[in-house]
């Protein structure tokens, strides 16, 4: 079983550009929608509980797992029931801090249990060429809110609410 960074299951495939992404994963994120986010899991450390953004944020919609990594400045990594958060995180005995699985995070917990409405790729295209130009982030869109999965230059950020207007939406939603 792959285990990168510890992780059980954990085999990230990074893909840049917002055709590379839609093209392999496009259909599978549309199919989420109608379902409902049953449970999600990020990595914490056990010291500060600190979220560490440079893991796979996991969320389950009714027993289909979705997995988001983002990596450097561009790439984004989407795998599909492969990552098995009941299997503790390994190999990081040299480091002064302990990363485990966790279900807690104020920005996630208010969407278990509700139903997901659409999906939407997020490119990020700002009026003045920056850095981060063309990177792409993850938009769930539910009846009481959204929340999108971006690329925070080398790890993973969770922002709730509607996107930053320069981020251009290509909607994958179900009636898309």
């Amino acid at each position: 079983m792959p285990n990168v960074m510890g992780i059980s299951g954990f085999e990230p495939t990074f893909l840049v550009g917002l055709e590379a992404v839609r093209e392999r994963h496009g259909p599978g994120l549309a199919a989420l929608g109608g379902r409902r986010l049953t449970e999600f899991a990020l990595v914490r450390f056990v010291e500060d509980g600190d979220w560490y953004a440079d893991c796979p944020i996991v969320l389950d919609f009714d027993g289909v797992q979705v997995e988001i990594c983002h990596s450097k400045f561009d790439e984004l990594s989407i795998g599909w029931n492969t990552i098995d958060t009941t299997v503790a995180i390994s190999g990081w005995e040299w480091a002064e801090f302990t990363p485990a699985w966790s279900s807690a995070d104020e920005r996630l917990e208010p969407f278990v249990g509700l139903e997901l409405r659409e999906v939407a790729l997020l490119e990020w295209r700002p009026s003045c060429h920056d850095l981060a130009d063309g990177t792409l982030a993850v938009e769930f869109v539910f009846d009481a809110g959204r929340f999108h999965i971006s690329n925070a230059l080398d790890e993973n950020s969770i922002d709730v609410g509607d996107a930053h207007p320069e981020f251009v939406r290509h909607r994958l939603g179900c009636d898309a």
